[in-house]
């Protein structure tokens, strides 16, 4: 059953949309804490891994939960979609020019995160 979102989260979520670079709230951010699906609450990234990869989206160069990775055709080229594993929701995609130690770099909707501070 797909989680009542507004159009804006929606559109992303179950239709592959992207939000426009540089207005998402999480891509100049770095509190420390953890990045969650919107629509499931799954763990997805850490602030550990967050980076600035100067894209205008929210960067990450490993996951810490479980993502689906699929082939992305759209656009006339070839990349992978990330979704979350769970639920199924298209988050964005990953590339393979990302930094040390993975050299990968996951380009997230910011909408489509929900952040949750650590507690210290």
């Amino acid at each position: 059953m797909k989680k009542n979102l507004p159009n804006n989260i929606a559109a992303i979520c179950w239709h592959g949309g992207t939000e426009p670079p540089f207005s998402g709230k999480y891509n100049d951010f770095y509190e420390v804490g953890t990045y969650h699906c919107v629509s499931c609450d799954q763990l997805l990234f850490s602030s550990q891994c967050k980076y600035n990869s100067y894209s205008g989206w929210p960067s990450y160069f490993d996951a810490d939960g479980e993502l689906e990775l699929i082939q992305d055709h759209s656009h006339g080229m070839i990349r992978e979609e990330v979704k979350c594993a769970k639920c199924h929701v298209h988050l964005g995609h990953v590339f393979d020019d990302g930094p040390e130690p993975t050299g990968k770099r996951y380009c997230i909707n910011s909408l489509v995160l929900n952040f949750k501070p650590e507690c210290l």
